[in-house]
């Protein structure tokens, strides 16, 4: 289960560019397998994802929802409460579906909670991401790497940015 795996997580405002921050953290050596992203419902990417249509009769549109839905897939888990979720990633499955209600997937703190977060932080969190934001979460296989996780969110923008396993915050507040 990932919550026993060291993690990093930043909390984004809405207008952040998702792509610049998963840029940044590949190219810093995290893989794609090992990202998960929590969109808002209200979020632009969960708009285009829940208005997506393969009967679309404009071409140019269905190729940008369809590369952005392809873009969405490589990554470890995308989940966008009541929207929907993609998860390449088996250790991603199994702490969100496999060990949760995946009903529960979709706009609940069991969510969080199945990546390892306590239910006061899934909670608070969930409120914060009901609105508007973006949560990334990092898995890191080695322990050392989450330090390093945590300042590159933090450069990418995260408002806040804390590894699961100290919960000590770290971010523009502190």
């Amino acid at each position: 289960m990932l919550s026993q795996t060291p993690a990093a997580y930043g909390m984004y405002p809405r207008d952040v560019a998702v792509h610049d921050i998963m840029h940044t953290l590949n190219e810093a050596g995290f893989g794609k397998e090992n990202i998960c992203m929590i969109l808002s419902p209200r979020h632009p990417i969960a708009t285009i994802v829940r208005e997506a249509s393969i009967l679309n009769g404009e071409r140019e549109a269905s190729a940008v929802t369809a590369g952005l839905i392809g873009w969405l897939s490589e990554f470890g888990a995308v989940v966008i409460p009541t929207v929907g979720f993609f998860i390449r990633s088996q250790a991603f499955f199994h702490a969100l579906v496999v060990s949760r209600d995946s009903a529960a997937l979709c706009g609940h703190t069991r969510t969080l909670a199945g990546l390892g977060f306590s239910d006061q932080d899934a909670e608070r969190y969930e409120n914060q991401l009901r609105e508007v934001g973006v949560l990334v979460y990092v898995s890191c296989p080695e322990t050392t790497k989450t330090n390093w996780a945590i300042e590159l969110l933090r450069r990418t923008g995260a408002e806040e940015a804390a590894t699961l396993e100290t919960e000590a915050m770290v971010g523009a507040a502190a």
